[in-house]
């Protein structure tokens, strides 16, 4: 990774706060052509993201990370994403020893018993395989939104990411969940049926349930530990690591 693009850092933050989503994405392409990704976990607004990058032909390179655990609703919004724009995404899966001696030693299920196994889950369903995904790249594209936590609204559209020596950027960073909505439904954008259904962060099937009227939106992630403690090590911000990893509406 050169360091001339982490000093571009401040440069691309005030030129983005000119450009909409799509114009964001066209830039990002020039300062980086052919080292450029970006990460879907299938929420609304990694769908919106993808649509502007398959729509528009944008030479970015789009993958998800296939934990093995994931919802089936969210396994038919990735079949239904390829069938509409007929554009491949690339799938990065766990290694396989690593998750077989795992579940040989500790079972399907021990995320549920400690933090520490639960984020040992995490890194090798998802940090791992992410790792992988990033390696060569200069930027990586997220759908980010500040609305989504409170740690979220302390970073920025554009942020050097230390630990994987690239460029981070969230096109989406300052749209609302109403506009996103709007969009996805004015440009027939498919939705993971599960939003519909109280789900607002998509994460693996056995550690997200949907919240209730009032609740907050963490409440839906890893349910069962401590607030402080929701984190998958994923994202990092100013405040450490980030306690939302997937897509969350306000």
């Amino acid at each position: 990774m050169s360091t001339s693009l982490e000093s571009r850092v401040s440069d691309l933050r005030q030129q983005f706060a000119t450009q909409d989503a799509l114009d964001i994405l066209r830039t990002a392409v020039e300062e980086a052509p052919g080292k450029i990704t970006f990460s879907t976990s299938f929420g609304i607004e990694d769908q919106i993201i993808t649509h502007l990058i398959f729509a528009h032909d944008l030479p970015i390179e789009v993958f998800t990370l296939d934990t093995g655990r994931n919802f089936q609703e969210t396994y038919s919004t990735w079949s239904k994403t390829i069938l509409k724009y007929q554009k491949p995404i690339k799938a990065y899966a766990p290694q396989t020893d690593s998750v077989q001696a795992l579940v040989e030693a500790k079972g399907p299920n021990s995320f549920y018993e400690s933090i520490e196994n639960r984020k040992e889950c995490c890194g090798i369903r998802k940090v791992e395989p992410l790792n992988r995904a990033l390696q060569g790249q200069q930027i990586w594209i997220t759908g980010i939104r500040a609305e989504q936590s409170q740690n979220r609204q302390t970073m920025e559209p554009v942020e050097w990411d230390e630990p994987h020596q690239l460029v981070k950027i969230h096109p989406l960073f300052n749209w609302t969940w109403e506009q996103c909505w709007a969009f996805a439904k004015d440009n027939g954008v498919p939705t993971n049926p599960l939003h519909q259904q109280g789900f607002v962060s998509i994460g693996c099937a056995p550690c997200t349930r949907a919240i209730k009227p009032g609740e907050d939106f963490r409440a839906g992630r890893w349910w069962w530990e401590n607030a402080d403690a929701k984190e998958c090590g994923l994202h990092a911000t100013h405040n450490g690591p980030d306690p939302v990893v997937e897509s969350v509406p306000a």
